[in-house]
């Protein structure tokens, strides 16, 4: 596996960096992962180069560069206050511009040999599921979607295959939104939506108190199962 950081071009013609992890092969399908709202940090790379083991090539763009390049903060209080900043600021509808214009440019690499999937979480899995939606991706991977209640009017929207996981007791997505995301897809044969019980939000990060080691290893291999299928 090797990695790289690299400069990607948006819709108006400004550059941001994306991290780019490659696969032993050299060659394979394509992520975009989307980074949760402490930017494109430690933990962000190291699920990167995890995805890059599993044979894809990954590439994870930078989202708050609008606001201040090269944003990596951790998880304590202090750097969790500043991320709910970054977030709160970010203009998502240009996000999802940028995230477009990653999506090209991942087809665009000779290294891309495949169709390419949104995979996020937090704030990226929300990104992942409007991907979906919008930025023209084969399959798409939303990790507990933060507000996603609130934009299931774009479910319509989404013609590819579809995977949402949700902690069974999220402090930060009620189970109110779990069900109404279930109700919106319900006829929906391209979703699947999986509830791992008794887990909290942030359960797939293991740099976090919430890390699930069960849940995180059961969510993973959906994914793969759930990306190789898809793609």
């Amino acid at each position: 596996m090797t990695s790289r950081t690299i400069d990607l071009t948006s819709h108006d013609g400004k550059t941001f960096q994306g991290y780019l992890a490659l696969p032993p092969a050299g060659t394979g399908p394509g992520i975009v992962l989307i980074q949760e709202i402490f930017g494109v940090n430690a933990h962000i790379r190291a699920v990167a180069d995890q995805y890059a083991l599993d044979g894809y090539v990954v590439l994870a763009p930078d989202l708050f560069w609008r606001m201040k390049p090269g944003v990596e903060l951790g998880y304590d209080e202090t750097d969790f206050g500043a991320a709910l900043g970054y977030m709160q600021k970010m203009d998502f509808a240009l996000a999802i511009q940028d995230l477009s214009s990653t999506v090209a440019a991942l087809k665009a690499l000779p290294e891309c040999t495949g169709k390419v999937a949104s995979l996020g979480y937090c704030m990226g899995g929300l990104l992942s599921y409007q991907c979906a939606a919008n930025a023209g991706v084969d399959a798409a991977v939303c990790y507990y979607p933060g507000s996603i209640e609130q934009h299931l009017g774009q479910v319509a929207k989404v013609h590819c295959p579809i995977l949402i996981h949700f902690a069974g007791q999220d402090h930060y997505i009620p189970a109110a939104a779990v069900k109404a995301t279930q109700e919106a897809f319900k006829d929906a044969h391209n979703a699947v939506i999986e509830v791992y019980a008794g887990v909290d939000h942030g359960f797939n990060c293991w740099e976090r108190p919430s890390y699930d080691q069960k849940a995180s290893s059961l969510a993973h291999g959906l994914s793969l199962s759930f990306l190789a299928k898809a793609y």
